[in-house]
């Protein structure tokens, strides 16, 4: 017997042992090919989904063709259909609409009013007035030299170059040279050049109290100088600790003011406080009409009018806010002349939110939330509030300084004469790129995010006015009651009543709300695939039933044989 070939008998063996393999893959093949279409003719038969059942029957070609078309015309309507639902769902997932019920004023304060007269400085010496000072000012810009200011004492030059930020800003030309390297301060020259609040302020009525104005108004800082505001929240409430305003304004209000002793029990977005009663901060009313109201004459003088600071037209401004907002007297005033008498119906205009949209992300719903944005300089977030500071902060960035009036912390420098171009034009600049910005990232139905992202607050609060007016004659009056010591006491007097109150006693308010919510959103898909094909999600467990564990179960060797 010869000798055994180990290398021909393992060859033959692989040999064979990929034959048995080949062969059991086919045999696999053809069984897992059996089992998927025997689980095909069961889903076909068992399935809940409409026009299914036809592809598994033992039909005619041109049957089957006919299910096949109208089961794809199905599938294509019901989901141009599902996409306009999610298209509507994702573009305006929130709408505005009326609330159930109406509001009473008295759930809401009374806005807050500040006053600005339109008479700046009241001249304490027969000196250089402010029209031959800015003029001297222009000619030297012009000529390229350096001005030096004569026959002026130093008291003056602090009064004109203050008046420089306050008067007519937009006249101001490039390269105005800084009148003095002493630092300014601004707030304290208006406070010693400021006409008298007494005099000004003549008498107020408001509830009981008629009579001195100083115990109703406290003072603030504006860009347009020093103004007077009603039922403002005081500086320590609005703003941060460590800017100006707070140390400046937040201490020096509590002395008179009646209104700012009470506590702060209020907030825009929860409403009063269940325990404040009728003596609340801020200061709300009972109902509607001019009793209820806030009654103020004002009275200013001839002799004190200064034309070339605020132009022909003098009287005071008005502004009517709520009292979380910063008074922003050159953007939203109403202008009140002398010798008339002027009443201001107050219907107010509040968007409150429903608890449903706080899920959705501020810009798809287009508001914040309470607390949702935090601003550097303010502790309550207004869309006004947000736009002034953005303003500081791009004042700051092009400048290197910012406006006297304008929030800011002690350590930010504050522009002198020469930068009052830059900070004049920095608001243009700040509209263009919101525009700009606000037009490239807009999409679907919302604006999209700019630098300043200064969205409107969730629940806001805007109080619309109507205005009506009538002559004042002030001589005719005195003569009919007979007095002649008034001019004699307040020689060159021009007075005017202003009365401010709520028309009516209740105001619809607007509610942000979901428009489509998901439960919405999946009650009208499911609506549509049943319409069409009749799926629902039982259909969906049926589908992944058969196509898994009815499949694995039909496989198994312990399963029936498969025939």
């Amino acid at each position: 017997m010869g000798p055994i070939d180990l290398n021909s008998t393992k060859t033959e063996l692989e040999l064979e042992e990929k034959k048995n393999s080949s062969a059991q893959y086919l045999r696999q093949r053809k069984w897992l090919g059996k089992g998927i279409k025997q689980i095909y003719f069961e889903y076909c038969a068992n399935t809940s989904i409409h026009g299914i059942q036809y592809f598994g029957e033992h039909r005619p070609l041109v049957e089957k063709i006919f299910w096949l078309c109208v089961f794809l015309a199905s599938i294509y309507c019901c989901s141009n259909l599902i996409l306009s639902v999610y298209m509507k769902w994702n573009e305006t997932p929130v709408i505005v609409s009326f609330s159930e019920k109406s509001t009473p004023v008295w759930s809401i304060p009374f806005p807050a009013i500040t006053i600005c007269s339109e008479t700046k400085r009241v001249s304490k010496t027969r000196g250089v007035t402010y029209a031959q000072f800015f003029k001297s000012l222009q000619e030297h810009v012009k000529a390229r030299r350096f001005f030096q200011p004569k026959n002026i004492s130093v008291a003056e030059l602090e009064e004109f170059r203050t008046l420089l930020h306050i008067c007519n800003t937009q006249l101001i030309e490039r390269g105005t040279p800084i009148l003095s390297t002493d630092l300014i301060d601004y707030f304290g020259v208006l406070d010693k050049m400021q006409p008298d609040f007494s005099r000004y302020f003549f008498y107020c009525k408001w509830f009981s109290h008629f009579g001195e104005c100083d115990e109703l108004f406290t003072r603030s800082y504006t860009e347009e100088g020093i103004c007077y505001t009603f039922n403002g929240l005081n500086a320590t409430d609005l703003y941060r600790e460590n800017t100006f305003q707070y140390q400046r304004m937040g201490f020096q209000n509590f002395s008179k003011n009646i209104i700012l002793k009470r506590p702060l029990k209020w907030s825009l977005q929860d409403g009063y406080a269940i325990d404040s009663g009728i003596k609340s901060y801020p200061a709300r009313v009972l109902g509607a009409g001019a009793r209820a109201g806030l009654f103020i004459a004002l009275q200013s003088f001839r002799s004190e009018v200064d034309y070339a600071c605020r132009g022909p037209i003098q009287g005071f401004k008005v502004l009517l806010h709520s009292p979380d907002d910063v008074p922003l007297v050159s953007n939203q005033f109403v202008r009140i002349p002398m010798g008339k008498e002027v009443l201001i119906a107050v219907k107010p205009n509040m968007i409150t939110t429903s608890s449903g949209i706080a899920d959705y992300i501020p810009q798809r719903r287009q508001c914040y939330l309470e607390n949702e944005r935090t601003l550097k300089f303010f502790k309550v977030y207004t869309q006004n509030n947000c736009a002034l500071e953005c303003l500081t902060n791009l004042t700051l960035t092009k400048c290197g300084c910012v406006k006297f009036s304008m929030p800011r912390t002690l350590d930010m420098p504050v522009c002198a004469e020469n930068k009052i171009f830059c900070y004049d034009k920095a608001e243009d600049i700040l509209l263009l790129r919101e525009f700009r910005q606000g037009l490239k990232e807009s999409h679907l139905n919302y604006l999209g995010a700019t630098e300043c992202n200064c969205l409107p607050a969730c629940t806001s609060l805007v109080y619309n006015t109507e205005i009506s007016q009538g002559n004042f004659d002030l001589d005719e009056m005195l003569k009919a009651a007979g007095d002649t010591s008034f001019f004699e006491d307040f020689p060159g007097s021009q007075m005017l009543r202003l009365s401010i109150y709520f028309k009516e006693h209740q105001f619809i308010t607007s509610k942000r709300s979901e428009l489509y919510g998901r439960t919405d959103f999946l009650a009208n898909c499911g609506g549509i695939f049943g319409l069409f094909i009749g799926f629902s999600i039982l259909s969906l467990v049926e589908l992944f039933y058969h196509l898994s564990l009815r499949l694995w179960s039909n496989m198994s060797p312990h399963s029936s044989p498969i025939l």
